[in-house]
């Protein structure tokens, strides 16, 4: 009974610690994101708090469902004529742009540390999902309006690049296991197949899922307290048929949210405020269980390869991979540096560090994918509006006050009415 009340008691106390760091961090303009893992490794075994967690299943299940609930609620919040309007530059930018990264990732790991090329390759997919929800909380932060069409190219690309790099991830991580395609079931063929059947089945379950759900709503009049705790399970509901069935549930749970948030009906509203609050605990636990499994101790010997890693992405694979995918997408050769720049790495990496941990693949994957995420929220958050005002992208007007919703991606005015903005990975 001691245990049980400990555990609430310290689950509260984590929970109200991160809020209130929140509101200090606002105050001193450090990064969101940065000050809820740092509450995370304060009360961890290297920090005052003295607490010790390393179990990576239930890291892993607790951060796949704050995912899941993340993205569900940015799909929900996102208008579909803005989804319409940067579709095509957003998926080349979740396709060819995530496969851009992990590849010059990879080469430089490849070239100037000597890794094993599976393992390289592997390390590119945990780091090539961008964070455009901590983008534009620092945009906002530091009063920065960008122009609709590269706001909305962010925030569809945050939405939908988490489910490509976790199938790079998952692939790269099996064909280490099975050690290289002729151990892979399928061999080279597994990749491709695998590939279909992933955003195949997703992409039709999280349509059909959405679709239902709009149907139901429309004929069902249940409590209006049930109706967000409805709208919670059926999102639950088709990530994990999605999953079950071998498709990305990432991908089927945004899209069921991008389709009932475009509905009309009686208890919208009470939905997309439930979810908004779900979604800020989601973030808050995801960053807090994240940054408990994190031992500062151990970080120290893998910071030079963590920040030879994050110099090749920052400067080198996140840039091409924009300049690529946007070649023809009518995009200034401002806006896609400003784009590059921005590519900011959140939770994702750390998330998906986990995998191979989790499946016994041999390497320090967890601590470098922390260390670049470190760097990349640092360094690039702290220099955003410099480089926004350099390139002249947007537009300057005063900080807001009032901190914006995890998945809120909308800049200020690119959305009718009143303006309300995680992460991902």
């Amino acid at each position: 009974m001691d245990s049980t009340n400990q555990l609430i008691f310290i689950c509260g106390l984590l929970l109200c610690a991160a809020i209130f760091a929140s509101f200090l961090s606002r105050r001193i303009g450090a990064p969101l994101l940065v000050t809820f893992l740092g509450v995370g490794i304060l009360f961890g075994e290297d920090g005052p708090g003295g607490i010790v967690f390393n179990d990576v299943p239930l890291s892993y299940l607790a951060c796949s469902f704050a995912l899941a609930v993340i993205l569900y609620d940015g799909g929900i919040h996102t208008p579909m004529k803005n989804f319409r309007q940067a579709l095509r530059p957003a998926v080349l930018l979740s396709s060819a742009g995530v496969l851009v990264t992990t590849s010059i990732v990879a080469l430089g790991m490849w070239w100037f540390l000597g890794t094993d090329p599976l393992y390289a390759l592997l390390f590119g997919s945990l780091v090539a999902a961008t964070d455009a929800a901590a983008v534009f909380l620092l945009l906002r932060q530091q009063g920065i309006k960008l122009k609709p069409m590269v706001a909305n190219t962010l925030e569809v690309e945050s939405g939908i690049n988490d489910p490509m790099a976790i199938f790079l991830a998952l692939t790269f991580t099996g064909l280490i296991l099975a050690g290289g395609f002729d151990g892979m079931e399928g061999g080279v063929w597994s990749v491709p197949v695998g590939f279909v059947q992933q955003f195949g089945i997703g992409a039709a379950l999280g349509i059909a899922g959405g679709r239902l759900l709009t149907f139901f709503y429309d004929r069902v009049a249940l409590e209006l307290g049930l109706n967000p705790i409805f709208a919670l399970a059926s999102g639950l509901l088709i990530f994990g048929a999605a999953n079950i069935l071998g498709g990305s549930g990432f991908l089927a749970v945004y899209l069921a949210g991008l389709i009932l948030g475009n509905h009309a009906y009686r208890a919208k509203q009470v939905v997309k405020q439930f979810m908004d609050g779900m979604a800020w605990l989601a973030q808050l636990a995801m960053l807090l269980i994240l940054g408990l499994l994190v031992t500062p101790s151990k970080l120290i010997a893998d910071i030079p390869e963590a920040l030879l890693i994050s110099a090749i992405l920052i400067f080198a694979a996140r840039p091409a991979a924009v300049f690529i995918s946007l070649a023809f997408e009518g995009f200034s050769w401002r806006e896609k540096l400003f784009m590059s720049w921005v590519g900011l790495r959140g939770a994702i990496p750390i998330y998906l560090a986990i995998i191979p941990v989790l499946l016994g693949v041999p390497g320090n994957f967890f601590n470098i994918a922390f260390l670049v995420v470190l760097v990349s929220l640092v360094l690039q958050s702290t220099t955003v509006g410099i480089v926004g005002r350099l390139l002249k992208i947007g537009e300057v007007a005063a900080p807001e006050t009032a901190e914006p919703g995890p998945l809120r991606r909308r800049p200020p005015d690119c959305q009718p009415g009143r303006t309300r903005l995680s992460l991902n990975g």
